[in-house]
């Protein structure tokens, strides 16, 4: 990992997105679809339709960054993208992994603050923005999409508080049975690096390195050509539940 959060910053993609011409028929559908709309009225809907795009991002190509102003709410169409922060030495942590259908970025959509959080698209992804001023105007005239705002933000918080429980409780290796245990059977087939892994538990490389070969050892994994092959679910499961109280 590079050390200079400018080197850092560098490696990923600006400027590069492409808008996608799309019909107002699939940006209601969309819209439909989405926990934050999907109890508005057919009107307040096409409000919105008027103001949302579609994106697509390049693999390694920033979507927002922290602490510029917020565009507005995103809607994972397609692809997957990270949720990351970078410490003042470039070392970065992986907060989430979202995939197709997530929606992201809603915090400074709702308290006009800056972006929060850095975004970076992890393969080619299309990409739905709704911009924040019709998002916010339709709220103060739509009180119903109160609950729907506060039933979602409440579900990221209990995320939130998860990651902080992982983090305080559970040692390095415990964290990385833990991710193991939740991966999809797709994602296993993946080739992963060490570096990615140390990202998504908040550590560096070799501490990685060394919670695989142990996890390894005990027999709970396999670890070949970048791919983690689960072989005795009762050990993973032992390491995962294992906490440093």
């Amino acid at each position: 990992m590079k050390s200079d959060p400018l080197c850092q910053m560098n490696f990923y993609y600006n400027m590069v997105m492409q808008k996608i011409a799309a019909s107002r028929a699939e940006k209601l559908a969309v819209l439909r679809g989405d926990p934050y709309f999907s109890n508005l009225d057919e009107g307040v809907l096409g409000d919105l339709a008027q103001r949302t795009t579609l994106r697509r991002y390049q693999p390694d190509e920033i979507v927002c960054w922290q602490g510029e102003v917020c565009e507005g709410l995103f809607i994972l169409q397609q692809g997957s993208v990270k949720l990351f922060k970078l410490s003042p030495k470039g070392r970065e942590l992986i907060i989430r992994v979202l995939q197709a259908g997530a929606t992201f970025n809603e915090v400074p959509v709702f308290d006009h603050g800056q972006n929060p959080i850095n975004v970076a698209a992890l393969e080619e992804c299309q990409i739905w923005l709704v911009e924040a001023q019709i998002i916010r105007r339709c709220m103060e005239e739509n009180p119903q999409m109160a609950q729907a705002v506060i039933q979602n933000l409440t579900e990221n918080l209990r995320t939130l508080v998860g990651i902080v429980e992982e983090l305080s409780f559970y040692q390095v290796t415990n964290r990385l049975a833990r991710l193991i245990g939740r991966m999809t059977p797709e994602q296993l087939e993946e080739r992963i690096t060490q570096d990615q892994l140390a990202a998504r538990l908040g550590t560096v490389r070799e501490v990685a390195a060394r919670s695989l070969r142990e996890l390894e050892r005990s027999g709970a994994i396999r670890v070949a050509q970048r791919r983690i092959q689960v072989v005795d679910t009762a050990i993973l499961d032992e390491w995962a539940e294992t906490a440093d109280l």
